[in-house]
């Protein structure tokens, strides 16, 4: 047991039977850290490999089956979806085994090249780590537009007139925020993303909302959560866990013509998500926002079952916007 002057043996913040993190800097993490190897699966035929970009970013790639793709007209591409994993900025590893079958399973019911963006974790790589190692491999991936880059499933097979940023909860965040950087900065070779897919997305905001009350603990928790993976925070209306707060980036710049938000009913973020809904929509941003809720189910339960109903209701939606 440690010793009452020993800050590390104490906890500093806890989800239970998620993540442990002490106020001198240990982190224990439950589950979540292993990794499975790249593959090609049998029942799908979706392949995928690994990719290091950097010493600190690297990606799993995602190609469906492309035989017969050319049957709808030679030549013809695959749309191409990059994706951020969740977990409250702290939690997982891309290259899981809850991930690589999920995105396994996305890949083929998207008819999309998936690149799955592994990024520095918080609190060991506080914010703004994250978002700026899932900047460094959206241009990666938008480096291979001309035709030219080292990737050939980029370069033979993604169609980069169809690039979407998608993720669940903190990899939503994560995918709105670079579409925000991208309507600033813009991306390489002129490219463009088509539409952002939010899923459950972690964003918070002053005032209690009502979805807070299916587990207020937890939403205590999502606050919490925030100050400890960015520590540098301004609080819950930093722009980048509230894009409505006041001074935060305008919505007009986001960086697409379209955006599906998909939501949980008894999701204690819900609200928040709905709120963003309705911000952008009211921004005079010109582009068209879908909104997919499901009842009777909480934060990533399509994590938990990917084949369940409503788990598949969420995806087939998603694999209509990316496919319109």
């Amino acid at each position: 047991m440690a010793g009452s002057g020993d800050i590390d043996g104490e906890v500093d913040f806890e989800v239970e039977h998620c993540i442990r993190i002490f106020k001198g800097g240990r982190v224990e993490r439950y589950f979540g850290s292993d990794s499975v190897p790249a593959s090609t699966d049998a029942a799908t035929g979706v392949a995928s490999k690994d990719r290091a970009i950097s010493p600190d970013v690297s990606v799993r790639l995602y190609l469906p089956p492309v035989a017969g793709v050319s049957g709808e007209g030679e030549g013809k591409k695959l749309p191409l979806l990059i994706y951020f994993h969740g977990g409250g900025f702290c939690l997982h590893t891309a290259f899981n085994f809850v991930f690589h079958a999920y995105l396994t399973s996305l890949a083929a019911r998207t008819r999309a090249i998936v690149v799955s963006v592994e990024y520095r974790l918080a609190p060991e790589h506080p914010l703004p780590a994250a978002y700026e190692d899932s900047w460094q491999a959206v241009l990666w991936a938008a480096s291979h537009a001309p035709g030219a880059g080292e990737e050939t499933w980029l370069t033979d097979h993604a169609d980069f007139s169809r690039v979407y940023l998608a993720g669940e909860s903190a990899g939503a965040n994560i995918a709105h925020n670079m579409a925000m950087r991208a309507g600033a900065e813009g991306l390489p070779h002129g490219g463009r993303v088509n539409g952002v897919v939010l899923v459950h997305p972690y964003f918070l905001g002053r005032g209690k909302v009502p979805s807070e009350d299916w587990d207020p603990a937890m939403a205590e928790n999502v606050v919490k959560m925030w100050s400890v993976v960015c520590p540098a925070t301004t609080g819950v209306d930093d722009p980048w866990i509230n894009p409505l707060a006041d001074g935060a980036p305008g919505l007009e710049g986001l960086a697409c013509g379209r955006v599906l938000v998909c939501l949980a009913e008894k999701d204690v973020i819900r609200d928040r998500g709905r709120a963003y809904c309705e911000g952008l929509k009211a921004s005079g941003w010109a582009g068209e926002v879908e909104v997919v809720e499901v009842a009777g189910h909480g934060h990533c339960f399509h994590l938990m079952d990917f084949n369940g109903d409503e788990a598949v209701r969420q995806d087939d939606a998603i694999a209509e916007f990316v496919n319109r």
